[in-house]
């Protein structure tokens, strides 16, 4: 015999079968994105960052003071807020992708965008890494093994955020956008051989233009004596033995650091401190005095010297020649 079953029921079974099968639990995805090996460029007419890969575009929104020159703490990456400001957008168009669909104050009108997601919520976290190459400039001029920061390289990783794509709301916990390196800021280092003392205290100045690098001693007169040297008067960088390089947005003089009223100075654009020596190791200074007519010549040399910023570091090389001055 037929069982007859009530419609009532009917309805109400296939009610619940559609709802089962339409249930979006926030982990669907329509399909899987991978951008982290392609080359991270920036656009030249704004901020944003971006990578294509044949019809696929992805396109980073982040300001230029998220990626700092300097190097993050181990395990402490930089965490940046998604918001409508700082966000990621991926792109799918109906033909190959170019920069002209991404930058420029008007946008190439084809191919077409088909389909588009945006992250409304999470946060970026940005790992920063500084690459060390050697100073050609210094190695030439005869400190070997000087070295200079060229670029930072920052590793971009999306945690715990939300997708707002066309089919709805996606929940992902992670997503690798990959590496994004900006040049480090260039220290010339074009200094000369002949230093300065300063016209108000014990400091040496080296100045060239913009630079200064100023050794700044309590022991001036132990380290300067007007006595021939046999061999060189040493001490070690230190709380006494203060060596600094300052990068200006304009040049300095001497004017800049004394006088009762000195000159202003321009803005800092950088500022590096030498690491405190460590005996016949590392920031090591060595003088020696030679006679010049009835002055005495004072040359200084930086051995194996570090300049630190933060937690990025480089060196002067084994024997960098700081400069020679003059006294009576």
């Amino acid at each position: 015999m037929l069982k007859i079953i009530p419609m009532k029921k009917i309805f109400i079974s296939a009610l619940l079968l559609i709802a089962i099968t339409s249930c979006d639990d926030g982990n669907l995805t329509v399909q899987s994105i991978d951008f982290e090996v392609i080359p991270a460029q920036k656009c030249n007419v704004n901020n944003l960052i971006y990578k294509l890969k044949d019809t696929e575009a992805l396109i980073l929104e982040l300001p230029t003071t998220a990626f700092v020159d300097d190097i993050t703490p181990a395990n402490i990456p930089t965490i940046i807020n998604i918001n409508a400001s700082n966000r990621l957008v991926y792109r799918s168009f109906n033909g190959t992708a170019a920069a002209g669909n991404v930058c420029g104050t008007i946008l190439l009108s084809t191919p077409n965008v088909v389909e588009e997601w945006v992250t409304t919520s999470g946060t970026f976290e940005i790992t920063t890494t500084a690459n060390v190459v050697p100073n050609t400039t210094l190695v030439t001029a005869g400190s070997a093994n000087a070295t200079k920061i060229s670029n930072y390289n920052h590793s971009i990783v999306l945690k715990n955020f939300v997708w707002d794509k066309p089919n709805g709301i996606q929940n992902q916990t992670t997503f690798v956008f990959g590496n994004y390196t900006t040049p480090a800021t260039n220290l010339p280092f074009a200094f000369d051989d002949m230093v300065q003392k300063s016209s108000c205290d014990d400091r040496i100045f080296n100045l060239s233009g913009s630079e200064a690098l100023i050794f700044d001693t309590s022991n001036f007169t132990t380290l300067f004596a007007n006595t021939l040297t046999t061999t060189p008067r040493t001490a070690l960088i230190s709380a006494q033995n203060k060596l600094t390089y300052t990068l200006y947005s304009g040049s300095v003089t001497d004017a800049n650091y004394c006088g009762t009223t000195p000159t202003p100075l321009p803005a800092v654009v950088q500022t590096w401190n030498a690491v405190d020596g460590i005996t016949a190791v590392s920031g090591v200074i060595e003088v020696t005095t030679t006679s010049s007519g009835l002055s005495f010549q004072h040359t200084i040399h930086f051995k194996n010297v570090v300049f630190k910023k933060g937690l990025s570091t480089f060196t002067l090389g084994d024997d960098y020649v700081y400069g020679s001055f003059l006294t009576n």
